[in-house]
C-alpha cells in the first residue's frame, strides 16, 4: 500500500467496529461489485427458473448417488 493508504487504514482500524463495517460496505460498493440484495435476486430468479425447468419436465433430473458415483469414477480412478 501507499503511505497514504497506510495512513487511512491505520486510522480506520481506530474506529468502532460499526463504523469500519460500514467504511468497508462503501468502498466496495465504490467498486462497482455486485451487491448482497442483486446476489439475493439473481439466486432467487435462478432458484424459481430451475424449479419451473423442474415443474414442467424440461430438464432431466439425477440421483445426487449417481452423480457422486460417476464423480469417484472420474476423478478417484487409482
Amino acid at each position: 500500500m501507499t503511505t497514504m493508504a497506510d495512513k487511512v487504514f491505520d486510522e480506520a482500524l481506530a474506529l468502532p467496529a460499526e463504523a469500519r463495517i460500514g467504511l468497508v460496505e462503501k468502498l466496495l460498493t465504490s467498486l462497482n461489485l455486485p451487491i448482497q440484495p442483486e446476489i439475493d435476486r439473481q439466486w432467487a430468479e435462478e432458484a424459481e427458473q430451475r424449479f419451473s425447468q423442474i415443474t414442467y419436465g424440461e430438464t432431466e433430473l439425477i440421483p445426487a448417488d449417481k452423480v457422486f458415483n460417476e464423480i469417484r469414477q472420474k476423478y478417484l480412478k487409482k
